[in-house]
């Protein structure tokens, strides 16, 4: 990987950064790092943002552009959109609900498979967190004082989600079931505006 998609890279999962954070991250100096950032934003991959800190000179944030979150895989989601639509106007919501639902119980029965006779919650997290970063999602799982937090900083169909909401439905559902020690909340979403998909698991304290 180059060092200009490594800065890619951090900014799809760590969102906008100043050029000294993107510095730091990489082990970079703050004129290695405004170099490949100047770099990246005469190609359309990345934009500035100046953010106001305090007092003084706003705070200059790099992130990506759309042609920047487009180099991370989509699964080929433009086509995959088009062919929802065209199924929905010719055989209807039923039909779409019942495609939606056939893959669903794929999934699950792929995820099954995958946490088979793991009982610790940390570990099936773990297992679940590799098995959606294979998948294209970028996954981490982040420790936090009271249980975890599983961050998806990349949806590879959000194009076939926002047409049919179906597709990320029932996440939450199919996440609860594979973690049932566990309380998920989900607190951001792509389709509702935000930057990734983030989920707030609380292991049940159980008597």
């Amino acid at each position: 990987m180059s060092s200009q998609d490594q800065v890619l890279y951090l900014l799809k999962t760590r969102g906008a950064l100043t050029a000294q954070a993107v510095a730091e991250a990489m082990a970079l100096t703050s004129m290695g790092a405004r170099k490949h950032l100047q770099q990246l934003q005469q190609r359309g991959l990345v934009v500035v943002e100046d953010r106001a800190a305090g007092k003084g000179r706003p705070a200059r944030f790099w992130l990506l552009s759309d042609a920047g979150h487009a180099r991370f895989p989509d699964r080929h989601g433009e086509l995959t959109a088009q062919l929802i639509t065209l199924l929905r106007s010719s055989l209807g919501d039923a039909a779409l609900d019942t495609l939606v639902a056939a893959r669903e119980q794929q999934a699950m029965s792929h995820y099954q498979q995958r946490l088979a006779g793991v009982q610790s919650l940390h570990e099936r997290l773990a297992l679940l967190v590799q098995a959606r970063t294979e998948e294209g999602y970028m996954a981490e799982l982040h420790p936090q004082e009271q249980g975890w937090l599983l961050v998806e900083n990349h949806c590879p169909i959000c194009a076939a989600a926002a047409v049919c909401q179906g597709f990320c439905r029932s996440e939450l559902q199919q996440f609860q079931q594979l973690l049932p020690g566990a309380r998920l909340h989900r607190t951001e979403h792509v389709l509702d505006g935000g930057r990734r998909c983030v989920y707030q698991v609380i292991p049940v304290v159980t008597a």
